[in-house]
């Protein structure tokens, strides 16, 4: 079939733009109809359809081939890994979460809060549980009626609090090891989770410092009382949480930490959780699934589209364009640096359109992995770049998903929120300084050119 229209250089990417129209346009209209989680109403797996098949039937091959280069995309070794990740990840999640282990931990952590430290405390028991569960919005709706209930005894400023219940859910976003960020960022960017981790933990641990000593004067004059917790579940289920925790930063395949994970919650369950059956192991692991479903899909379709984009030129378009910026603007010994800012800004700008952070990083992720290429930054650098950034800018969005159900939790709006996730903020300047002055200097083997 001849065709008189193709798409072809930068004109390959029109596609991507007309998903992201699609879906900020949808959203953009349904918020100023008012409509609660506005974002969120038209799926983003729903919206990239017709980007599908606009650059199916626009492409430079036959319709056949077209199609052909859709599936290549959408099979390749990495998109199909990370999405058996995804499996192991949500059901090791909700078994954990069927057991108790998310109320476990929750509640012991509650009860150790020293006195004066409500907000920090909160915090850090955030981090704790999002870094141990992999999910930020697991997190906050584990945690956020939990941290509301004490601000209203108190009288703290439920935005205050709400702030804090995000910034330590996003901790555990970027740093966890079986967070789909992590997941993504790391299939994307071939690398160890240990190399990413360590390079992440070193840029995060200035801000978390500065957070807990922002919240520390924040709440500073407010007593607090939540020794009392009645019928929470035994700590021992709290355990699966760091077992993966630890075998993790051991170095040991994702692919094992989370099976062995999953397998102990399961004996776990099944061996101490009051009632908790065998077809409560089945329906948790099947929820475990389903919760993936849409992350899931979307990576398979955005594999495709991005295969159809770099067939036709519009990815080397990008990247060509950004190394062009960067021999213009930088001197040899700095091109690393404006590297990676382009990398970063780069992922700041998809998470920015799409509001979901690991949608962010596969849709920047065939860019942002020719990049660290070209210029020879180490992919574990680049793994850590992108989940930092697209998880500083996925918590401070009113529109974020994170962002709205706090804010519908603590009974706020998501604006009033925003300027109290403090991590965040500390974390974009600590990225910043990490880029500027290269640090951490650790020892990574650097990607082939």
């Amino acid at each position: 079939m001849r065709k008189y229209f193709t798409l072809k250089g930068p004109s390959a990417l029109l596609p991507i733009v007309f998903f992201l129209l699609i879906f900020i346009g949808s959203g953009t209209y349904l918020t100023i109809q008012g409509v609660e989680f506005a974002f969120y109403k038209v799926s983003a797996s729903v919206a990239i359809l017709p980007a599908l098949i606009l650059a199916v039937f626009l492409g430079r091959l036959s319709l056949a081939e077209n199609i052909s280069v859709f599936l290549e995309g959408v099979r390749e070794k990495n998109i199909i890994t990370m999405c058996m990740i995804y499996l192991l990840a949500g059901a090791y999640t909700e078994v954990l979460k069927g057991i108790g282990g998310v109320e476990a931990t929750v509640h012991f952590a509650l009860q150790f809060i020293p006195q004066e430290a409500t907000l920090p405390g909160v915090f850090i028991i955030g981090a704790f549980v999002s870094t141990s569960m992999g999910t930020s919005m697991g997190t906050i709706a584990a945690l956020a009626p939990i941290a509301v209930g004490i601000s209203q005894a108190l009288g703290i400023n439920p935005a205050l609090m709400a702030g804090a219940v995000i910034s330590g859910a996003m901790f555990g976003d970027n740093l966890s090891m079986i967070s789909d960020t992590t997941i993504a960022a790391t299939q994307i960017h071939p690398c160890s989770l240990k190399d990413k981790f360590n390079i992440n933990f070193m840029i995060a641990l200035g801000p978390l410092i500065a957070t807990l000593i922002f919240f520390a004067f924040a709440g500073s004059g407010e007593a607090q009382d939540v020794q009392e917790v009645k019928n929470a579940p035994a700590l021992i289920f709290a355990f699966p949480y760091v077992f993966v925790l630890i075998m993790a930063l051991l170095g040991i395949n994702v692919f094992i930490v989370l099976s062995l994970g999953l397998v102990l919650g399961s004996v776990m369950g099944l061996l101490f959780a009051p009632s908790y059956t065998a077809l409560d192991l089945a329906k948790n692991i099947f929820e475990g699934y389903t919760s993936m479903n849409e992350i899931l899909i979307l990576s398979l379709l955005i594999g495709g589209l991005s295969e159809l984009a770099k067939d036709q030129g519009g990815i080397r378009f990008l990247v060509l364009g950004i190394d062009h910026f960067i021999q213009k603007w930088a001197k040899r010994a700095q091109g690393s640096r404006i590297a990676e800012g382009a990398v970063s800004i780069l992922v700041s700008f998809c998470d920015l359109c799409t509001a979901n952070n690991t949608v962010a990083i596969i849709l920047a992720g065939e860019a942002t992995l020719e990049i660290s290429k070209r210029y020879h930054i180490p992919f574990a650098r680049t793994a850590a770049l992108v989940t930092i950034f697209s998880c500083v800018f996925q918590g401070i969005l009113p529109y974020s998903a994170q962002v709205l159900l706090a804010g519908s939790i603590a009974g706020v709006s998501p604006l009033s929120i925003v300027p109290h996730v403090y991590y965040c903020y500390f974390l974009g300047v600590g990225a910043v300084i990490a880029i500027l002055f290269r640090w951490p200097r650790l020892k990574i083997i650097p990607p082939l050119s």
